[in-house]
């Protein structure tokens, strides 16, 4: 148990950038965490951790032996987790990352009733746009909506939805609507930035277009651009599962209803392992069934 408390404040020194971070994780004292990876050094002959004013670094044979010595510990703990799993609830800190706008649309109510339903887990959710790997980052899972699947990560699919153009009741009410995909030239159109002009459609029978529409205003958040469409700036394409409840209140209204733009598909990722850790399984159980009923979901 000594070799296992030294590699749990080598790995959290690390991770946490301290070792007053890791004394805090492991509830014990600074001193004490400093003993355990200076011990543990010595009984490898190694220098792990260089210690200078600006902080902690990793000499060379540390970062070899910091993916080895993080795997024995998550190897030890789903051990102890599959032990104790008939007769403990889930419990501990799961980390989860996932795209801003889902996020604070819907993952967010997502989370707070998950706490609710498993007392004895801490949940941290990070919302950001950028891909974040969960090997690299040390997130538990994943949610990743569109983009590509990378091969060393299982990911487990959630559901599909489509993208819809919608626009403002006032904005169609000035603007009138377009009759076909060609129309929409006429049109303003709002659309996610970065990105090149133009927008792809499926249409009746799965016929695809490309209308080479400009847009004069581009942003790099979802919600800015739905607040411009919901203002009568224009006209965008929008995942059912953002837009659905705003068209049955009647505060959007589809435009080329019969025409969708690609499909957004969504998936968990997470870790191969040979067995999860039981906090990450009900994890894992309880978005696949809480998403796969977000708004406008397509069933395959």
């Amino acid at each position: 148990m000594d070799t296992l408390r030294a590699l749990e404040a080598f790995v959290h020194s690390v991770e946490l950038g301290s070792l007053s971070g890791a004394a805090r994780a492991l509830d014990t004292t600074q001193p004490t965490v400093s003993k355990l990876v200076a011990g543990l050094e010595r009984s490898l002959g190694v220098r792990l951790l260089r210690r200078t004013a600006a902080g902690l670094s990793l000499t060379e044979e540390g970062q070899r032996f910091h993916e080895r010595a993080r795997r024995v510990l998550e190897d030890y703990g789903d051990a102890v987790s599959d032990a104790r799993e008939g007769i403990q609830q889930p419990r501990g800190l799961l980390r989860m990352s996932a795209p801003v706008t889902l996020g604070q649309r819907h993952l967010n109510a997502m989370a707070l009733e998950f706490l609710a339903l498993y007392p004895d887990i801490d949940l941290e959710l990070v919302l950001d746009d950028r891909f974040v790997d969960p090997l690299e980052e040390r997130i538990d899972v994943s949610l990743r909506v569109g983009g590509p699947l990378p091969p060393d990560l299982v990911a487990r699919h959630l559901g599909t939805w489509p993208r819809v153009l919608v626009a403002s009741p006032a904005y169609v009410a000035a603007r009138g609507k377009p009759r076909k995909p060609q129309d929409l030239l006429a049109h303003d159109y709002l659309r996610y930035a970065p990105g090149d002009d133009g927008v792809l459609l499926q249409g009746p029978e799965g016929t695809e277009v490309t209308v080479p529409v400009r847009s004069r205003y581009r942003v790099n958040n979802a919600v800015a651009m739905l607040d411009g469409v919901l203002g009568g700036a224009g006209i965008s394409l929008q995942p059912t599962w953002m837009v659905a409840g705003l068209l049955a209140q009647g505060r959007l209204v589809r435009v080329l209803p019969r025409h969708t733009g690609p499909a957004q598909e969504a998936h968990l990722l997470y870790a191969p392992r040979r067995q999860l850790p039981l906090r990450v399984r009900v994890l894992v159980d309880f978005l696949a069934d809480r998403v796969a009923k977000l708004p406008g979901a397509v069933r395959k």
